[in-house]
């Protein structure tokens, strides 16, 4: 079973009495990988990008996760990638299926993209971290929230009148076309 079979049963599996457990679990682990990438994440003008590159097995080492927990961190932080960077045993997109203890992996992310995705998900422990500040200024971060806040809102056209034009273009009252039977 692959490392990403085996964390989608993780999570399909969590029980009232074993969720809070995992979650914390989860969480520290996300903590703890994110607190590095925020620390050593470059700037090249507007570009703000992070990194996580290594063998799969040596980075489970070094944060002190366990395997399983490390590729649900992957699964989630795939989605803030650069796009075509993102490199597993040489091949680009990754392929989350094929990931093992084996596995190099060197991914860039954009630093932008993933306090973005990170609001989205509402982990408040993620975006919280510190180190946001000293990585992203202030007026960049407000934006970021002000993209999100702007994608979650619902614009609705403006109403059609009966007596006004039809909108698909054929000269007449709306009443009398497209809306005739609405």
């Amino acid at each position: 079973m692959s490392l990403m079979q085996q964390w989608q049963e993780l999570t399909d599996n969590q029980t009232e009495a074993t969720i809070d457990a995992f979650w914390k679990e989860y969480c520290d682990a996300e903590i703890k990988i994110y607190s590095d990438i925020i620390s050593r994440a470059e700037r090249n003008g507007e570009d703000v990008t992070g990194s996580l590159k290594g063998n799969f097995g040596e980075l489970v080492e070094q944060f002190g996760v366990d395997p399983v927990i490390f590729m649900g961190f992957i699964d989630g932080v795939h989605t803030s990638l650069v796009e075509g960077t993102g490199i597993v045993a040489g091949k680009s997109d990754i392929d989350l299926e094929s990931i093992d203890e084996s596995s190099d992996i060197d991914l860039t992310i954009d630093m932008k993209k993933l306090y973005f995705n990170m609001l989205k998900a509402d982990a408040k422990h993620l975006y919280g971290i510190e180190g946001w500040l000293d990585l992203l200024t202030e007026d960049e971060l407000k934006q970021i929230v002000k993209d999100f806040r702007k994608s979650g809102t619902v614009v609705k056209g403006k109403k059609i009148g009966r007596n006004d034009p039809c909108p698909c273009g054929s000269g007449k009252k709306y009443k009398h076309c497209c809306g005739k039977n609405a």
